[in-house]
């Protein structure tokens, strides 16, 4: 038999925090965040990290882990989520798993191979110069005059995806889109129950720019600043949501209230880029969370997986 996980994911801003902590008290268990910004210590702010009032005395994994002059990429991810998820299961509880970012959910679940994926800095680094100088568009371009296949799945604003797989090409040689459809084939290594969850989406967009106003109110400008004032912040680190914007904003390329719509632009686009992974890539139980509190959506989850886990 598998070893069993609960995963819960879905947009941004949907209330996946809330409801893997009301989750996490029913069944006795721990939290895995596969959220590839709270793993950065002192980005707090921008990245709406939960914080220990929120987790009620659950206990998290992978929040806090490494500073942002690092860089963290899938692959980081998995060994860190595996070991996670393999302590909590030798205490004999079910890990909950719970973020957005459905491309590091496939690589837990099906454990995707990365060994095979060639990382090499002085490529990174090149590709990074190239971003800098000539912007997203050219490196799109870039990929797709590469890999016609991959582009063509991916938004064009998706840097962080374009860039890795322009790394990929680089060091390997071969396609990015091939190397997908090999991992598609594989098995779950998991036997992984995942709930999507969802908000009308008016209701969706508004609570995202209700949390940009308030991430504004709470200091971001402040805690970007002490940020590039204290560390060289990773390729990854700085361009995170809400810190890349403020970025330029402090760099006098756009003014604060520029950033703060672009901020929720951006974060609106994001969040359809996330529902449209999921009705695409993945297979799990929807949860229209529009007329239900945290707790009534962990209720119909926990009643969902009792007979499962006693299995």
């Amino acid at each position: 038999m598998k070893n069993k996980i609960i995963i819960i994911a879905g947009p941004t801003a949907c209330g996946k925090t809330a409801v893997s902590v009301e989750l996490a008290k029913m069944l006795d268990t721990c939290v895995v965040s596969a959220d590839s910004m709270q793993v950065y210590r002192y980005m707090d702010i921008g990245t709406a990290k939960i914080t220990q009032e929120e987790m009620q005395g659950v206990k998290h994994y992978l929040i806090n882990c490494i500073d942002p002059t690092e860089n963290y990429s899938v692959s980081e991810f998995q060994k860190m989520a595996n070991s996670a998820v393999t302590e909590i299961i030798s205490q004999n509880n079910i890990p909950i798993v719970a973020g957005g970012t459905g491309f590091y959910i496939n690589a837990l679940i099906y454990n995707n191979d990365f060994n095979s994926v060639v990382y090499s800095e002085k490529t990174k680094k090149e590709l990074y110069d190239l971003l800098d100088k000539n912007g997203s568009e050219y490196m799109f371009n870039m990929l797709l005059s590469l890999d016609k296949e991959y582009a063509s799945v991916i938004h064009k604003n998706n840097i962080k995806k374009v860039m890795h797989a322009l790394e990929y090409i680089k060091n390997t040689g071969n396609k990015f889109s091939s190397y997908n459809e090999e991992e598609k084939n594989r098995k779950p290594y998991y036997d992984a129950r995942l709930y999507i969850l969802n908000r009308e989406r008016s209701l969706l967009y508004s609570l995202i720019d209700k949390r940009v106003d308030k991430i504004m109110q709470d200091g971001l400008v402040d805690e970007v600043k002490h940020l590039t004032e204290s560390f060289t912040l990773s390729d990854t680190a700085k361009q995170g949501l809400g810190y890349k914007e403020i970025i330029d904003c402090l760099n006098g390329n756009i003014s604060l209230s520029e950033a703060t719509e672009l901020i929720k632009l951006r974060t609106r686009h994001f969040a359809k880029r996330q529902l449209t992974w999921f009705k695409n890539k993945a297979e799990g139980k929807w949860i229209d969370m529009t007329e239900l509190s945290a707790e009534q959506t962990a209720k119909i989850i926990y009643e969902d997986v009792t007979g499962w886990i006693n299995v």
